[in-house]
């Protein structure tokens, strides 16, 4: 339970430095039998800032959690 508050918390810093993410991939324009034309295309995935926020907020209570839970079983 507490790597997994980590990793969330890793990730909502990752995300509040890293706005969006972009990438590309090829669309097809036009398939006549053999003869196939296409073109690359880019998208961008964005979030808002609180997003990263609330991941990293959420990480921290899992963790917190996490070791409540391995304090009560030793």
């Amino acid at each position: 339970m507490k790597t997994i508050g980590i990793v969330l918390i890793i990730i909502g810093i990752v995300m509040v430095f890293v706005n969006q993410v972009g990438f590309t991939h090829k669309e097809k324009v036009v398939d006549l039998g053999s003869v196939e034309v296409s073109k690359d295309k880019k998208e961008n995935i964005a979030w808002p800032l609180y997003t990263g926020v609330i991941i990293a907020v959420v990480g921290v209570g899992v963790t917190v959690a996490g070791s409540r839970q391995s304090g009560k079983n030793s």
